[in-house]
């Protein structure tokens, strides 16, 4: 078997998330289907992580193998590029070992949110920022972050997921609130995201920015495990897979 490596960049907007299902659109679909065409073999493909309806990627990383080998590897990312929609982009594709996994070799994680925070959105935006007309505190909203990072049990900041989760526990390593302008960006980093978990977090910034609920209030809901209404599941447009270190 031959092993490869890649990064992919790609708009989420017309896509029903990362993970190939019956009748939708999604990206592992679209790059199985040209990795199929390349290789002459039906190829499966493992991502580091599945990212739902909407949600964008900077750098994505995935594996496949396949019994051909691509007879000229540096070339495999510009053939995948030309079967591939312009809204999906391989960034780099190189032969790996064996022992790489996308998913279980991966050490860190990193999500960033963006939001636009003014009366009018730039209308070229929409698609990629969660529009906050209200004006939010910020100061709350990194006093509320830095309750959140460590390592703690993040039942109350997931959603079901629909299948079994042998731990909800997490180490946030960072997760910052900055600015520029308008522009509001929250910075999530840690060793690995449960479901729904980054806009979670960002939900219930967001909640604390506007002033529905106080910093502190984070803590107890933290330390609740029970997920409520409390902690919105904000938009999807707004999140990006940054990157993933091994």
């Amino acid at each position: 078997m031959n092993h490869y490596r890649l990064t992919l960049s790609y708009d989420g907007t017309d896509y029903a998330g990362w993970q190939a299902q019956a009748g939708e659109n999604t990206i592992q679909q679209n790059v199985e289907e040209a990795l199929a065409v390349l290789f002459r073999e039906p190829t499966r493909l493992h991502a580091s992580g599945r990212t739902d309806r909407g949600v964008h990627a900077r750098a994505q990383e995935a594996h496949f193998s396949a019994e051909n080998a691509f007879p000229r590897p540096q070339k495999l990312r510009r053939a995948l590029n030309a079967l591939l929609p312009d809204t999906i982009r391989i960034q780099r594709a190189v032969p790996v070992e064996e022992s790489f996994h996308a998913r279980f070799s991966a050490i860190r994680k990193e999500y960033r949110y963006f939001i636009w925070n003014g009366e009018v959105m730039p209308p070229f935006l929409r698609n990629y920022r969660l529009h906050a007309r209200r004006k939010l505190n910020l100061d709350a909203m990194r006093s509320a972050a830095e309750r959140l990072q460590g390592t703690h049990d993040f039942a109350a900041f997931t959603a079901n997921p629909k299948r079994d989760v042998s731990s909800t526990v997490r180490i946030l390593n960072e997760l910052s609130v900055s600015k520029k302008g308008n522009e509001i960006q929250l910075r999530a980093v840690a060793n690995g995201f449960l479901y729904k978990m980054v806009r979670s977090l960002a939900g219930g910034l967001v909640r604390v920015g506007l002033g529905e609920l106080k910093p502190e209030e984070m803590t107890r809901i933290l330390e609740s495990r029970e997920r409520t209404a409390r902690i919105p599941t904000a938009l999807p447009q707004g999140l990006f897979l940054w990157k993933v270190t091994y």
